[in-house]
């Protein structure tokens, strides 16, 4: 009896050990992917910190870690060769139809089709019979790989979790494009079917590093070398010191107690813009032409929403990459929805002739013979008469594929959650009252040509989407009457006076275009009159841009805008978001006639309409947050564009369509292109400044949230972001120190 008590004990203790083997390897996988920020695709790009992973250090100590970890300009020999074979694999497997023939067996997933493939690689294995006999062996659980190739690489126990980490972060582009996947992705914004698993991903570095390197363990040694050697005490004092000439230009701009009151007179309209930086100089230039008065807000206008073309069946997430989008919109053609439909039709069957031709091995040459004369003389014209091409391809689509207006269809989403949108729309912009006759919602977005950066010009939160069609649906909610009466009971009175309309701002040419179709003929005078002062305001802010870039003003320099924007060869369109340092949360009056000089993200706020604080929480939880990423990518992509940008748009290769590379097997580069930042190869545009937050509130108000909420406490705690308060009780400035204290300026 007690030999089978001793034999249950045994068995039970054994089971217990595996089961915790197995616990401990599932962390030590997870953890070792904690350094790799998420990188998404070209499509829909997001803007992100790259050295996210480190945000739980203070800022100095993360710098140095994030030096050794991710800025070595070169690896062993043998890793390079790993990279080399790694960067092979990924590209064939995440290609998304820019090769001709894709590569087989990618429905098994990744490490599955890999591991079938691999067998005929013959460089992988040399001629080395046991090579080959172990590649055939191993097992198909990606776990069971990873503990076998750390055995045979000899990686001590206590070693595993930094190698694996190593494995990352030596190839960090594609790493980070796979947390993407792994993490980030939905249905919507994954447009490759193929499955990975971050289990799947380090098994395939890991085989392939058994097979190429067999003393991979002094990659250890190697990076405890290079991090003893890393020093940033000069690089973070010569930040800190660009940082406080920035802060204290800023403050002095801002210090102006006369500024605290709100002026009371109507608007002859009112405008929303979204905070991106690029709409406050624009906003600064349309309140001198008259009586205007503009907002700042989210440009996703509080609307978390997919949105799907009725025409065309697409559908995209429109809403920043850190929410998810709670309803489905379908835009449905204004008119001719027969005619818009044949029109896509045709215009899709023509592709896909074209396509299966050019792509055919048997027809391509006829095809040149055929449209060869043609393409030619279009790039000639593109070329020389980049504008004019652009108008007369205009015209020949419209021929083939007409354009046509849509209309949100809000059904699907619920009454109660319609009035709910429109109430914490109207409170986080501080419009609650004194509505004028017009109330404009303008999102934005970009146009260029063959721009591979294209998405990240559109939008630096939400996947490069637009802000016109959360514009639209805003607009058709607080329009409809039952809406208005709901809002009343909180407080926020509409009168049939005020019509509500939606707008996109060009951030490239800056055009805004209004979506008026429904407007009542008694809103007609006080719309032209805005249509044409902002007219005048985009020759004024046209010619303020053209002049950041470098161009001589002239009377032509709104015409020069607009064929930069159509120039396929333009490597530099616009500057973006490059330049962004504060964001300045309050009254507008805080900020209204103040050079900013598009440097500062802006969104109102109006602290005594805030009374319990969940308004602020709000914004410091999450356009605060976003504007942290934009500002991070920025930085980054400035300090070292090799490790943390993309290099110069001129040597990129853009790669399955998913990214771009230097050359033809670099990593995924996973930043901003060098043109992004930088007036030339060797003259910064952007500094390096981290994100100088000011906020029109109570102290203590500021503090009890800042203590509530775990992400604020770690960007403000460990440095990552400044915080200062604009104290409406004492109108001082206080700073909030790492220990969470506040310092009088």
């Amino acid at each position: 009896m007690m030999i089978v008590i001793d034999k249950a004990i045994e068995v039970k203790t054994e089971k217990t050990l595996s089961e915790k083997v197995v616990t401990d390897q599932n962390k030590i996988i997870e953890n070792s992917w904690n350094k790799t920020g998420p990188f998404w695709p070209l499509r829909n790009l997001a803007a992100v910190n790259p050295i996210s992973g480190f945000e739980d250090q203070p800022f100095e100590e993360a710098l140095k870690n994030a030096q050794a970890y991710f800025q070595q300009e070169h690896f062993p020999e043998f890793m390079e060769t790993v990279n080399r074979h790694t960067i092979k694999w990924l590209q064939a497997f995440f290609d998304e139809g820019q090769s001709t023939i894709s590569m087989p067996m990618r429905n098994m997933g990744l490490l599955k089709s890999c591991q079938l493939l691999m067998r005929f690689d013959t460089s992988l294995c040399s001629g080395d019979k046991g090579k080959s006999e172990w590649l055939n062996s191993l097992s198909e659980d990606p776990k069971e790989i990873i503990s076998e190739c750390l055995n045979n690489l000899k990686i001590p126990l206590e070693k595993h979790e930094e190698f694996l980490t190593l494995m990352l972060t030596t190839l960090p582009g594609w790493a980070a494009y796979i947390k993407y996947r792994t993490d980030w992705a939905d249905e919507k914004d994954n447009s490759n079917p193929n499955s990975v698993s971050k289990e799947g991903y380090m098994a395939l570095r890991l085989m392939l590093t058994c097979l190429l390197w067999s003393d991979a363990a002094e990659l250890l040694s190697w990076h405890e070398q290079i991090l003893e050697k890393t020093d940033v005490k000069e690089l973070y004092c010569l930040i800190k010191k660009n940082e406080s000439s920035f802060r204290k230009n800023l403050f002095e701009k801002l210090d102006d107690e006369s500024k605290f009151s709100v002026e009371a007179s109507e608007a002859d309209a009112q405008l929303a813009f979204c905070i991106d930086v690029r709409s406050e100089p624009f906003r600064k230039s349309l309140e001198a032409q008259g009586k205007y008065e503009t907002l700042g807000f989210a440009g996703f206008f509080g609307v978390p929403v997919s949105i799907e073309d009725e025409v065309s069946g697409s559908s995209h997430s429109s809403c920043p990459v850190l929410l998810k989008p709670a309803h489905k919109i379908v835009e449905k053609p204004i008119k001719n929805r027969e005619l818009a439909k044949k029109g896509f039709n045709r215009s899709q069957n023509f592709k896909r002739l074209y396509q299966s031709v050019k792509y055919n091995f048997t027809t391509p040459f006829s095809l040149v013979e055929t449209v060869g004369l043609w393409s030619g003389l279009m790039m000639g014209l593109r070329s020389i008469a980049p504008q004019k091409t652009a108008v007369i391809g205009a015209k020949l689509k419209s021929v083939c594929n007409p354009s046509y207006d849509v209309s949100p269809k809000i059904d699907s989403i619920p009454f109660e959650q319609q009035v709910s949108y429109g109430a914490n729309a109207l409170k986080l912009m501080g419009l609650t009252r004194n509505f004028s006759r017009l109330v404009v919602f303008c999102g934005h977005g970009s146009s260029t040509k063959n721009n591979a950066y294209e998405t990240a010009l559109d939008c630096g939160a939400c996947g490069g989407r637009h802000g016109a069609p959360n514009a639209r649906i805003l607009s058709s909610i607080l329009n409809r009457v039952e809406v208005r009466k709901a809002l009343e009971e909180q407080g926020i009175c509409i009168t049939q006076k005020t019509w509500f309309l939606a707008a996109e701002h060009n951030t490239t040419t800056d055009e805004v275009v209004f979506y008026d179709h429904d407007v009542p003929d008694s809103f007609e005078e006080k719309l032209n009159k805005l249509k044409k002062d902002l007219s005048v305001v985009r020759t004024e802010n046209c010619k303020w841009r053209s002049g950041t870039m470098g161009m001589k003003t002239s009377q032509k320099t709104e015409q020069k805008i607009q064929t930069r924007s159509q120039d396929w060869a333009q490597v530099r369109p616009e500057w973006g978001l490059a330049g962004n340092a504060a964001f300045i949360i309050g009254a507008r009056s805080l900020t209204k006639g103040v050079d900013l000089a598009g440097r500062s993200f802006l969104h109102s706020y109006d602290w005594q309409d805030d009374k319990n604080g969940s308004l602020l929480t709000t914004i410091l939880t999450a356009p605060m947050v976003v504007t942290q990423w934009i500002n991070a990518q920025y930085f980054f992509s400035t300090l070292n564009n090799t490790s943390y940008g993309s290099g110069s748009k001129v040597t990129q290769n853009i790669t399955g369509k998913v990214g771009v590379m230097q050359g033809n097997a670099s990593d995924l580069m996973h930043g901003l292109p060098l043109q992004s930042v930088n007036k030339s190869d060797t003259e910064n545009y952007h500094e390096c400044l981290r994100l100088s937050v000011v906020v029109h509130a109570p102290k203590s108000r500021i503090l009890k949230i800042v203590k509530e909420q775990e992400i604020l406490q770690k960007l403000f705690g460990n440095g990552w972001v400044h915080l200062t308060c604009l104290d409406p009780e004492t109108a001082k400035f206080y700073d909030l120190d790492r220990d969470l204290s506040w310092q009088e300026k």
